[in-house]
């Protein structure tokens, strides 16, 4: 807006100063404000996606914290547990076939399939009558999961400002842990539920009564509808199904074989360290459910910060040192969790979350910037698909270099060392922070 003087002297521009969003009622304060630079869409937007991640890590929180009792319900050993349950991590495989159709049809209904068929999935884990049924309801449920997280991730990515889109998806991870908080409170009453483990399970349904807010508050994203005109109009030719997954393989090999392997040895080094704690603090330092919740809630409270902290970190001093300082300082934590006295597992809870939290994050984020809109959903399928092939083959490590009857603590430290080759691979890649997708996207 140009001003001029009554005596028509010079003119000169007034700027108004960008203003900071209030605070939403959902964000929690320990979480720092809303940055300037976003509008009241951009954190409704990010309220609403992140309500759907709490439930997706609801359901996850489940088979981590009741591990003993599953294992246990079914007759296992936690050996032959550990070997299982890597088989239910497996169920990203048909992902990498769901996750195109993002590409293809769009986000919005990818990620509420992926959200309708999570609780279907979740449901019918609650009623599994033995261990193989189990593992298959899991695994069907770890599909729809994965094709709702990553398109949730994408969601973000393409709505916010490349200035405040690490913090967008930092908050996307740290309120949607509040799943596991909610897991751990039911799971510290686990003795006294209606069939026990079962009966967590069946909160999981409590998506499908939301359905409806979800599907009038997630929007298409705007990269996705220009890039869908641009096709109609013939600017760009009409993709077929598998036509993201092609992309990607021919045109970003190098890009491919990064993310394949920063994913698939953090979630190996990281994955049973996390998975199997609960089981390990209940047989080896003899707690009770009740007394693991508390930790998860009041320590674990403090971890998730790493969420959050770690994507605006990643904003305003890069990609790359932030997510090496996170996936090599996390060996020294499962260590220190494992190998420490009982008196300080609370207190080494606290980085342990933090620097897990945080290391997926900045995966997240650093797939979403790499790859352009056409095949961003499919890369972020990728990503997690090999981060779950990891964590699978984490879970089979433990399971076979323990033997019946011993403790899992070596096999988990020795296998989170797998987290440092995650390290190496910040070497080989471009540094993305504060550019737009368009930019990012082509960077070499």
């Amino acid at each position: 807006m140009q001003e001029t003087g009554d005596n028509g002297g010079s003119a000169h521009d007034s700027v108004e100063e960008p203003q900071r969003v209030s605070r939403p009622w959902w964000l929690p304060h320990f979480l720092g404000r809303v940055p300037i630079g976003l509008d009241e869409r951009h954190v409704a937007l990010v309220g609403v996606v992140a309500l759907a991640a709490l439930f997706e890590n609801y359901d996850q929180s489940m088979l981590t914290a009741a591990f003993k009792q599953i294992r246990e319900g079914f007759g296992l050993s936690q050996a032959e547990a550990a070997t299982w349950f890597g088989w239910i991590r497996l169920g990203a495989l048909p992902a990498i076939l769901v996750l195109p159709l993002a590409d293809r049809l769009g986000r919005r209904i990818v990620i509420l399939v992926g959200i309708v068929g999570m609780s279907l999935g979740t449901l019918a884990s609650g009623f599994a009558p033995n261990i193989e049924s189990f593992v298959a309801m899991q695994t069907i449920t770890r599909t729809f999961i994965v094709a709702a997280t990553a398109t949730a991730v994408v969601i973000i990515a393409e709505e916010l400002p490349a200035a405040n889109r690490g913090w967008g998806i930092g908050i996307l991870g740290a309120v949607g842990a509040f799943g596991y908080g909610l897991g751990a409170i039911l799971y510290a009453f686990i003795e006294y539920l209606p069939y026990g483990w079962r009966a967590m399970y069946m909160v999981g349904g409590v998506p499908l009564l939301l359905m409806p807010r979800f599907i009038r508050l997630i929007p298409e994203t705007r990269r996705f509808v220009e890039e869908r005109e641009e096709r109609i109009a013939g600017r760009r030719p009409p993709s077929r199904w598998i036509s993201p997954l092609a992309e990607l393989m021919r045109r970003y090999p190098g890009r491919i074989l990064a993310v394949a392997g920063m994913a698939f040895f953090f979630a190996a080094g990281s994955s049973p360290a996390f998975g199997l704690l609960s089981d390990f603090v209940q047989t080896t330092h003899e707690w009770t459910p009740a007394s693991f919740s508390l930790m998860s809630l009041v320590a674990g409270s403090f971890g998730i910060v790493g969420n959050s902290a770690m994507g605006w970190a990643a904003d305003r001093w890069g990609r790359r040192p932030v997510a090496s300082a996170g996936f090599g300082l996390f060996p020294l934590a499962a260590l220190g969790l494992y190998f420490g006295p009982e008196a300080t597992v609370a207190l080494v809870w606290v980085p342990f979350v933090f620097l897990l939290t945080g290391g997926n994050v900045l995966m997240k984020i650093i797939i979403s910037e790499f790859f352009p809109t056409s095949s961003r959903n499919t890369a972020m399928g990728m990503g997690t698909l090999m981060e779950t092939i990891g964590a699978a083959a984490g879970y089979w490590l433990v399971g076979g270099f323990t033997a019946v009857g011993t403790s899992i603590a070596p096999a988990v430290v020795g296998v989170s060392a797998l987290c440092l080759f995650a390290v190496g691979v910040m070497f080989f890649i471009p540094e993305t922070a504060g550019r737009e997708l368009e930019e990012t996207s082509h960077a070499v």
